[in-house]
């Protein structure tokens, strides 16, 4: 890592470009956006009894887009038809992404504004997702894919009977008391639609140093 930014400072373009040409970056961001989606799943739905929305599942499906471009890259990074295919792959899950966690700020904002006149011409939420190309991922898999939620609300939503452990029902009170999740609750800083769109920008970060480098080394420098 020291022997990277070292680099970054010598010769930059270089620097990116054997990076990208590498594991390293295409791993990192296939980890984030899985364990994004695990944490979704296993925390925030099946532990903290958070209800995800249309557009939230909208978000995990263009996470894992982004995770399979960059697997596929993972390949042989050097190839040309790896690097071009998971670059394609990867920036089309990252639009999608970022237009949907877009769309769930302003709804969640419209739902959680004093202005009765907020929600005026704002679409709502359907149970009944349609995905890209016609995927019917809520009957492949209905506990990761399926709309059980509203958007916008994304306070813990505890079935009757459930029992919870004395941790487990102090975040869940957490978030109840802030009226949805919040990054910092206390202060409703940061919602979850915001967060996605933050690691979005991060991600949108990695792969434009990822092809300025390639383009710069491959392309320009050799034309």
């Amino acid at each position: 890592m020291k022997k990277f930014f070292s680099g970054l400072k010598t010769d930059p373009v270089n620097t990116l470009a054997d990076w990208q040409d590498s594991r390293w970056p295409w791993g990192i961001i296939a980890f984030a956006m899985i364990a994004m989606v695990l944490l979704a799943h296993y925390v925030f739905q099946d532990w903290m009894h958070m209800l995800p929305c249309e557009q939230c599942v909208y978000i995990r499906y263009g996470n894992l887009v982004m995770a399979l471009g960059c697997i596929i890259a993972m390949i042989n990074p050097k190839a040309l038809w790896a690097k071009v295919v998971g670059y394609v792959i990867s920036l089309y899950g990252l639009v999608y992404t970022i237009m949907c966690s877009w769309k769930l700020i302003g709804i969640h904002d419209a739902v959680h504004s004093d202005d009765p006149m907020a929600m005026f011409g704002m679409q709502g939420c359907s149970t009944e997702p349609h995905f890209p190309f016609g995927l019917p991922l809520e009957k492949w898999a209905p506990a990761w894919f399926q709309p059980t939620g509203d958007c916008g609300y994304d306070a813990p939503v505890v079935p009757d009977g459930a029992v919870l452990s004395d941790l487990q029902r102090w975040f869940i009170e957490l978030y109840q008391s802030s009226d949805g999740w919040y990054l910092i609750p206390q202060w409703k800083f940061m919602d979850m639609a915001s967060c996605c769109l933050l690691a979005c920008i991060v991600a949108a970060i990695f792969l434009a140093a990822m092809i300025f480098g390639w383009v710069m080394r491959d392309f320009v420098k050799k034309a």
